[in-house]
């Protein structure tokens, strides 16, 4: 503790010391500030509860505000209905279909993930990827990306198997989505993945089978 105070006192006291120590002052407070942006994350969550999305050609009835027909959508579009009698051409109408669905599991013991990854077509023919009951590790940048790997283990089976970033992670809790480009298939998804960007690491992945 002596050798650090003389050397402290030494720094303060001289002139060439007085530079050397505001030098160092310099370069520490953008460390902190990287440091900051790095580990806050980590202690911080970041909660989103986005409605389930309505397609662009949805008629939603005059006395239905749009979250109460989002909820009866998202409903809707997990019932099987058996009819005995034919459709008309008027009643096939497009509806909401959950194409694909799965699980999220821990990326490692430290990063984790859990709730459910389903892509939906949409009634207007889009697609989009929702997020449910889902919390995952907070971390800085995440991103959600889509890849064909069933099951991609870390950052070498993405690059060998390819992928598509469809966004910045929204949050780190909550119901989210996230809209599918138009010229990316259902069919080429197979996993889900929360992927963050500075330290190239897998924080979960959902494999995706169909329904």
């Amino acid at each position: 503790m002596t050798l650090i105070k003389r050397i402290l006192n030494w720094l303060w006291t001289t002139r060439n010391g007085r530079i050397t120590l505001l030098g160092m002052l310099a370069a520490a407070i953008p460390l902190l500030l990287l440091a900051g942006w790095l580990i806050r994350p980590l202690f911080v969550d970041t909660v989103v509860d986005e409605s389930f999305p309505l397609g662009a050609n949805a008629t939603i009835p005059e006395e239905l505000s749009d979250d109460e027909a989002r909820v009866m959508m998202s409903a809707a579009s997990k019932l099987e209905i058996e009819v005995e009698e034919p459709m008309t051409e008027a009643m096939e109408a497009p509806e909401v279909v959950a194409l694909k669905s799965g699980t999220f599991t821990d990326g490692d013991a430290f990063h984790q993930g859990e709730g459910t990854a389903t892509i939906y077509r949409l009634e207007d023919g889009s697609h989009v990827l929702r997020l449910e009951d889902f919390r995952v590790t907070n971390g800085p940048a995440l991103f959600v990306l889509v890849s064909p790997h069933p099951n991609p283990g870390g950052r070498g089976d993405i690059s060998d198997a390819g992928y598509t970033e469809l966004a910045r992670l929204k949050g780190n809790v909550g119901n989210q989505n996230y809209i599918l480009p138009d010229d990316l298939s259902p069919d080429d998804i197979n996993s889900v993945i929360i992927y963050c960007k500075p330290f190239r690491v897998v924080f979960s992945t959902a494999a995706l089978t169909a329904n």
